[in-house]
C-alpha cells in the first residue's frame, strides 16, 4: 500500500476529538429545554420553532459551504466554526426573551454549517483507502458529544441554570486550538491527499453511471436521511417528554436514559463505515434503514424497561447508516466531497428540525405519546434503497471493460507486428532472387 493512501490517525483523531466538543456543546440547546420551557412558559411548538430555527440555519448553509470549499478550499474556516458555536451559546446564556433565544440558535446553526462540511472533507483526505471507516470516526466524535450533551445539561443547567452555559462553553476555544493545527496539516498535506485520491479512483474505474440515474440515486439517499433524522429528532427533542408523561420519570433520569440512547447511536455510528467498507455500503445502508422497522413500531407500547432497551437497539442500528450514505454519496460524484458532505450534513439538519416541530404540533394537539406512534412507519422508506446502484459492481465492469479493451488492443498490435515481419520477409525473399537472376 502507497503512503498516500495510509489512514492519518492522529488526524482523523483530531477530527473526531473536534467533532465531539462541537456537537457536545450544540447538544445543550436540546438538553436544556426543560429548563428553557419551564422559564420562558413555551409551548411545544415553540420547542419546535426553536430546533427548526437552528438546524434550518445550519441545513441551508452546509451545501454551499461544502460548494465553497471543493472550488477553494480554505482551511481556515475549521476554527472560525468553533468561534460561532461559542459565540451562540454565549448569546442564549443571557438572553431575555424567546426572540433573543431565536437569535442565539440561528448563530449556534451558522457554526455548525460552516465546521462540519469541511471537517468532512478532511476525514476523507486523512482516511485514504479506508473512507468508511475515516466517516465513522469522525461522525462516532459528533454521535459521542451529543451524548455527553445531556449529561453536561444534568451537571451544569439544573444545577446553575442557564447562565451557567457560557463559562461551559469555553471548551470550545480548546477546539479551535485544535483545529489550527488541522488547517495546516490540510494546507500542506491534505488537498495533495484528497487530489490524489480522486485521480487513481478516476484511472481505476471510470463510472459509467448516467447523469440521471446518479440524481435519482442522490434523490434516494436524501430521502433515507429524511426518514432516519425525522424519526430521530423524536428522541432528540421529545424523548424526555415522553419518559417523563407516560412513566412519571424524573428529569434527572430521563436525561441518562437519553444519554444511553445517544451512546447506542454513537456506537452504531462508529460500526457504520467499517462495514461499508468491507461489504459494501448499499447493504448497510438497506439493513440500518429497513431493518430497524420491527422495533420502531413496538416501541410506543412497551413497558419502561423494553421502552430503555428498544430505544438502545434503534439508536445502534439507525446511527450506522449515516457514514455508508455519506461515502456512498461522495462516491457517487467524484471531486464533490465538501459539497456532498454539505448537502447530507445538511439536509440531516433540516430534516431533524422540520420534525421537530411538525411533531411538537402533533405533541401539543394530540399528546406525546402519539409523536412515536406516527413517527414509528418512517423507517419503511428504506425499501427505496433497492433502487440504488451498486457502486462495488459499477467499478468491477469498468475495470473488466478496461482489461477486455486493454487485451484488444495488445492482440490486435501484436497481429500488426507479425504481418509486418511477414511482408518485411516476403520483400527480402523476393530482393534475394532477384539478385540471383540477375547474377546468373
Amino acid at each position: 500500500m502507497r503512503q498516500i493512501e495510509k489512514p492519518v490517525f492522529a488526524v482523523l483523531l483530531a477530527i473526531c476529538f473536534c467533532h465531539l466538543i462541537n456537537d457536545m456543546l450544540q447538544s445543550l440547546l436540546v438538553a436544556m429545554y426543560p429548563a428553557i420551557k419551564a422559564e420562558f412558559h413555551l409551548t411545544f411548538a415553540q420547542i419546535g420553532l426553536l430546533t427548526m430555527t437552528y438546524q434550518l440555519t445550519a441545513s441551508l448553509l452546509q451545501p454551499l459551504v461544502g460548494l465553497y470549499a471543493d472550488r477553494r478550499p480554505t482551511p481556515a474556516s475549521l476554527p472560525v466554526g468553533t468561534l460561532f458555536t461559542f459565540a451562540g451559546l454565549c448569546a442564549m446564556s443571557i438572553a431575555p426573551s424567546y426572540r433573543s433565544l431565536l437569535a442565539g440558535a440561528c448563530v449556534l446553526g451558522v457554526g455548525s454549517s460552516i465546521f462540519h462540511p469541511e471537517s468532512s472533507r478532511v476525514a476523507r483526505m486523512a482516511g485514504g483507502s479506508r473512507p468508511g471507516l475515516a466517516q465513522s470516526l469522525f461522525q462516532v466524535g459528533g454521535n459521542a458529544g451529543s451524548a455527553l450533551g445531556p449529561v453536561g445539561a444534568a451537571i451544569v443547567v439544573l444545577r446553575w441554570g442557564r447562565r451557567g452555559l457560557g463559562a461551559f462553553s469555553t471548551i470550545a476555544l480548546l477546539s479551535t486550538m485544535v483545529l489550527i493545527g488541522v488547517s495546516l496539516w490540510v494546507r500542506r498535506h491534505g488537498l495533495v491527499r484528497l487530489a490524489g485520491s480522486e485521480t487513481r479512483r478516476a484511472a481505476r474505474a471510470p463510472s459509467p453511471l448516467s447523469r440521471a440515474t446518479v440524481s435519482a440515486s442522490i434523490a434516494i439517499l436524501m430521502l433515507l436521511i429524511f426518514s432516519k433524522f425525522v424519526y430521530l429528532a423524536s428522541f432528540s427533542s421529545y424523548y424526555t417528554f415522553y419518559l417523563m408523561h407516560r412513566f412519571g420519570v424524573p428529569v434527572r433520569s430521563a436525561e441518562l436514559l437519553l444519554f444511553a440512547i445517544l451512546a447506542s447511536a454513537a456506537c452504531g455510528t462508529l460500526a457504520g463505515g467499517p462495514l461499508g467498507d468491507r461489504f459494501g455500503r448499499k447493504k448497510i445502508i438497506w439493513a440500518s434503514i429497513l431493518g430497524v422497522l420491527p422495533f420502531t413500531i413496538l416501541l410506543p407500547y412497551a413497558s419502561l424497561f423494553w421502552t430503555g432497551v428498544l430505544s438502545v437497539i434503534i439508536g445502534f442500528i439507525l446511527a450506522s447508516a449515516f457514514p455508508a450514505i455519506v461515502v456512498y454519496g461522495q462516491e457517487l460524484i467524484p471531486g464533490r466531497v465538501g459539497m456532498v458532505a454539505g448537502l447530507f450534513f445538511g439536509l440531516s439538519f433540516g430534516a431533524a428540525g422540520t420534525g421537530a416541530a411538525l411533531m411538537g404540533k402533533l405533541a401539543d394537539a394530540m399528546g406525546v405519546e402519539q409523536v412515536y406512534r406516527v413517527s414509528s412507519f418512517l423507517p419503511a422508506l428504506g425499501l427505496l434503497a433497492a433502487f440504488l446502484p451498486n457502486l462495488g459492481a459499477v467499478e468491477q465492469s469498468a475495470e473488466t471493460s478496461g482489461s477486455l479493451k486493454a487485451d484488444e488492443r495488445e492482440q490486435a498490435s501484436g497481429s500488426l507486428k507479425a504481418d509486418e515481419r511477414e511482408q518485411a520477409s516476403g520483400s527480402l525473399k523476393a530482393d534475394e532472387r532477384d539478385m540471383r537472376r540477375s547474377a546468373g
